[in-house]
C-alpha cells in the first residue's frame, strides 16, 4: 500500500474531490482526518469512510476554527504526512455585477483558507511531508462570470511555489492538483436538476479533449501520486486532471 501509517488532513473531505482522496488514502493504508462545514454530509462521510477516518466540523474562513481542526486531528493521530488543502467553493462574480462579499466569501474560502490550513499544520509536520493544493483550469481559461473563483485557484499556484522554497529545507513537498471539469457537487448552484446536470456536461464536454467530464476519482488518483514516496522528488508542481482542456484544446469536439 502507498500510504501504509500515514497521516494525512483533507479539508472539504465530506464530499466530491476531497470525499474520493480520502476514500483512496485509507485504501492505500492511510489514516484521514476531514473537515466540512456541514454537519450532516460530514458525518454521512465519517461512516462510510470507517474506523480511519475522523470528521472534524469546521469553517475554515474563520481562523480559530482551522487552529481547533488541526488541533483535533493532531490529538487523535499525533502528526501529519499529508496535507490537501483542498476545501473550496465556486459562485457567479461577473464585473458590474457583484458584490464585496460575493467575491471575498470565494477568496476567503478558497485561498485563505488553504495558507492558514498549512501554517496550521506546520508545526505538526513530519519532515519529508506532502502538502497538496486544488487548483483549477479556471487560472488560466478566462471563463467569463468568474473573477474571484479564477483569481483565487491562479493565486493557489502561485503560492504554491513560494511555500515550496520555504518549505524544502525540512524536505517537506508542495504541489498542485489542477481539475478540469469533475463531475462533483460543486455544479450545483448552476445546475440543480440531473436534467440540467446533463445538458451542462454536453455542453461543457464540447470543448474538453477527451469528450466528457472528469470523475473525483481521477484527480483523487493524482493527489495519491504526489501524496506518495513515487513523487518523492516532485515539488513545486502542477498535476493537470483536464481531459486535454489545457494542454490541447484543439483536440476538443467543437473543432473536430
Amino acid at each position: 500500500m502507498r500510504l501504509d501509517g500515514k497521516i494525512a488532513l483533507i479539508t472539504g473531505g465530506n464530499s466530491g474531490i476531497g470525499f474520493a482522496t480520502a476514500a483512496l488514502f485509507i485504501r492505500e493504508g492511510a489514516k484521514v482526518a476531514i473537515t466540512g462545514r456541514n454537519p450532516e454530509t460530514l458525518e454521512a462521510a465519517r461512516r462510510e469512510l470507517g474506523a480511519d477516518a475522523i470528521a472534524i466540523r469546521a469553517d475554515l474562513t474563520i481562523a480559530g476554527e482551522i487552529e481547533g481542526a488541526v488541533a483535533a486531528a493532531i490529538e487523535r493521530f499525533g502528526g501529519l504526512d499529508i496535507v490537501f488543502a483542498n476545501a473550496g467553493i465556486s459562485g457567479p462574480t461577473p464585473i458590474g455585477e457583484t458584490t464585496f462579499a460575493a467575491f471575498d466569501s470565494i477568496v476567503r474560502t478558497n485561498l485563505h483558507s488553504a495558507f492558514f490550513t498549512i501554517q496550521a499544520a506546520l508545526p505538526h509536520l513530519h519532515a519529508g511531508a506532502s502538502v497538496i493544493l486544488n487548483g483549477s483550469v479556471h487560472q488560466v481559461l478566462g471563463i467569463p462570470g468568474a473573477a474571484a473563483y479564477a483569481a483565487s485557484k491562479g493565486a493557489i499556484g502561485a503560492m504554491s511555489r513560494v511555500l515550496a522554497s520555504e518549505l524544502a529545507p525540512r524536505g517537506i513537498r508542495v504541489n498542485v492538483v489542477v481539475p478540469g471539469a469533475t463531475r462533483t457537487p460543486i455544479w450545483t448552484n448552476r445546475a440543480p436538476t440531473p436534467d440540467a446536470l446533463e445538458a451542462l456536461e454536453a455542453r461543457y464536454s464540447r470543448a474538453i479533449p477527451l469528450g466528457r467530464f472528469g470523475e473525483a476519482d481521477h484527480v483523487a488518483r493524482a493527489v495519491l501520486y504526489l501524496a506518495s514516496d513515487d513523487a518523492g522528488h516532485t515539488t513545486a508542481t502542477e498535476l493537470v486532471v483536464d481531459g486535454g482542456t489545457i494542454g490541447a484544446p484543439g483536440g476538443a469536439p467543437v473543432y473536430r
